[in-house]
């Protein structure tokens, strides 16, 4: 029992640093430590009911019996100690968003649809559908099987119903990753809220290089244009989020709406859209800051995603990154950025939205959310909740201000 304590108490003791440190440089291990530090840091008061139960019962069994298990037994209480303080953390995110709301968006009229529902918290794999119908797998362009698209709206909605829209892209750094895995505790709540949502699943690499990813998600902009208002969506008000490397095409997408480059075949289509929510998103492929140093995502994108080196296609690099895209007429954007995010680093975040104020005339909103590793709103959790929320409240507040501006240009 004590040699089991003592594993254990390493193993928690690892997880919940992982989920409270974030680590410079832990190169080729980032990814492996990103999904522990996620799981932990996400899952916090799980793992401490289920660390002290450890606790109790190797006590029970004899574990302190020799040096190994009282070792054990006391990293687990440590890491106990360190999932609570990594909790109260957590609650500290509701503040975070209040704040960022206020400042880039300032006052604000008052909000009176509900927030997710705590309980979801406690059930965090459990997606409630309950008054959601969601359409499946409608072809937004062909032939590619991944061009498919689905549609979230409340039951009962209908053709005519105009209800703003949001697409929803998913991660998985531009070669993983499918529409029925990320964005649901955001899409089902903004279907709630009066929304219609749509999720988007594009080609992916190696298989298919870039641009196909940014191409796909500009024919999937320029379908909802043309074909949501018969599933009871507005066209005259379409917003776009995603997250990770969805993220990263949805804001490339926001700011190059027309660009030919992006839309071979379709290049007179509108792709333009009035909002952006980009979550935890790569925005400067090229590393131009030298930020990352041996942890840049070069040699993966190089090998992967691009069919050219950074070194011989600067120009093309810089095209596919956000961050060298900004312009004035950038639409009211949300960056949220988790501060303890392994994959994605708060500072390039923090540089792309310098740069986006300096030049953009719209809103932009950007909330670094306390103790947030990557990843943090693909289940319900405490942080989870206050960022769909969040976002919520941001979208009805931009599509209330461009209805009303389109009112007064109309009378």
């Amino acid at each position: 029992m004590s040699t089991l304590a003592f594993a254990l108490g390493m193993a928690a003791m690892f997880a919940t640093l992982c989920a409270t440190i974030r680590l410079r440089h832990p190169a080729e291990l980032a990814f492996a430590y990103m999904m522990i530090g996620w799981m932990a840091g996400e899952l916090a008061v799980f793992h401490i009911c289920l660390q002290a139960t450890a606790i109790a019962l190797l006590a029970w069994a004899g574990a302190l019996d020799n040096s190994f298990g009282v070792v054990g037994e006391a990293a687990l209480a440590i890491s106990i100690i360190g999932l609570i303080r990594a909790q109260i953390v957590a609650g500290t995110a509701a503040g975070a968003f209040e704040r960022g709301l206020a400042d880039g968006l300032g006052e604000q009229p008052r909000d009176t649809a509900s927030p997710p529902r705590r309980s979801q918290a406690w059930r965090p794999f459990h997606f409630d559908h309950s008054g959601i119908e969601v359409v499946r797998d409608v072809a937004y362009c062909g032939p590619s099987t991944r061009n498919l698209l689905d549609v979230y709206r409340t039951a009962g909605t209908k053709e005519g119903d105009d209800l703003p829209v949001i697409i929803y892209v998913h991660g998985g750094a531009w070669t993983i990753g499918d529409k029925d895995q990320q964005g649901k505790p955001m899409l089902l709540h903004l279907a709630r809220r009066g929304f219609v949502g749509v999720s988007v699943n594009y080609r992916l690499a190696p298989k298919d290089r870039w641009p196909a990813q940014i191409v796909d998600v500009k024919r999937a902009i320029a379908w909802v244009r043309d074909h949501i208002a018969e599933y009871g969506g507005d066209p005259s008000f379409i917003a776009i989020s995603g997250s990770s490397a969805g993220g990263h095409l949805s804001m490339l997408a926001a700011l190059t709406p027309g660009d030919a480059a992006f839309q071979p075949g379709f290049e007179h289509a509108d792709t333009g859209v009035d909002a952006c929510v980009p979550i935890y998103a790569p925005f400067d492929l090229t590393d131009s800051a030298g930020l990352r140093g041996r942890a840049a995502m070069r040699r993966f994108l190089e090998q992967r995603v691009f069919t050219t080196r950074l070194a011989d296609d600067r120009h093309g690099w810089r095209d596919a990154s956000p961050l060298f895209r900004v312009n004035p007429v950038a639409p009211p954007t949300f960056v949220i950025q988790g501060r303890l995010d392994e994959l994605v680093w708060v500072e390039e975040t923090r540089a792309f939205v310098a740069a986006l104020r300096a030049r953009s005339t719209s809103p932009v909103v950007f909330v670094e959310v306390p103790g947030a590793q990557h990843a943090f709103e693909v289940f319900n959790s405490v942080r989870s909740r206050e960022a769909v929320d969040a976002i919520a409240r941001f979208l009805v507040v931009i599509a209330s201000r461009q209805s009303a501006s389109r009112r007064t240009a109309s009378s």
